[in-house]
């Protein structure tokens, strides 16, 4: 039986996008789920090699019940140390288990196109140099206590952090193919108006500057994150580097 990796989603319209797909050509069979329309999330993680949790228009911090579901995920992935990955929510709702703030910056400044993040010592096997990322959010979160921060960001500090061995958050948006920038740019068109948001045009054309880079970045860390298949060759020189001991 194909192992699979847990895909959590926000919308009935919500995309895996690039990374459902390189997860896929990986091996692994995807299953997706959308609490927030009442599709219930696996009672176990029997059978499951990981776990992504996506972005999403919600917070949070909002109280729906199933954010406290996926809150309860979190925890128990953390705990059985299975690998996770939060990708803007999934960032936020990973920090705010630990017990870490998520909030809007204090200036009321959005991320919305591509910002650059910095490694820091500790994220340099995975961020090896300095990296335009795409972005869409108005909230950012705390360092949870014990985490470790991988990159930084000058608008919101906190873009990738990693708890324990196999968990990790990012604030940005390695999925986005050039279809969902469309859409998002598109359907939440509101938004580039808001203070620090880009518009259609410099999203496009930082997509065109930015996005083999971005490409690049997402199969080296998954090649890290992934356990590897039974009988799956062994890993490539690139992800090899990242298995260095200072990053694992």
């Amino acid at each position: 039986m194909p192992q699979k990796v847990l895909l959590v989603l926000h919308q009935a319209s919500s995309d895996p996008g690039r990374v459902g797909e390189a997860i896929r050509t990986r091996g692994f069979e995807l299953d997706m789920r959308i609490p927030a329309i009442g599709e219930p999330l696996p009672e176990t993680m029997e059978g499951h090699a990981a776990a992504v949790i996506f972005g999403g228009p919600m917070s949070a911090n909002d109280e729906q019940p199933y954010i406290r579901d996926e809150m309860k995920l979190i925890e128990r992935l953390l705990k059985a140390e299975t690998p996770y990955l939060g990708i803007c929510l999934g960032a936020q709702l990973m920090a705010r288990t630990l017990g870490a703030r998520v909030a809007e910056h204090g200036e009321g400044f959005r991320e919305v196109g591509y910002y650059e993040l910095t490694p820091t010592a500790p994220g340099c096997p995975l961020f090896p140099r300095p990296m335009m990322a795409y972005q869409w959010h108005r909230e950012g979160f705390d360092l949870p206590e014990g985490a470790t921060l991988l990159a930084k960001g000058n608008v919101f500090p906190n873009q990738a952090c990693r708890v324990g061995r196999n968990a990790y958050g990012i604030q940005f948006h390695p999925e986005v193919t050039e279809a969902m920038n469309r859409r998002w740019a598109t359907r939440a068109a509101h938004m580039l108006s808001d203070p620090g948001a880009q518009s259609r045009e410099a999203q496009l054309e930082g997509r065109r500057l930015y996005d083999d880079a971005l490409r690049e970045w997402l199969d080296s860390f998954l090649d890290h994150w992934l356990p590897p298949l039974d009988g799956a060759p062994a890993a490539t020189s690139g992800a090899a580097a990242l298995r260095q001991p200072a990053f694992s």
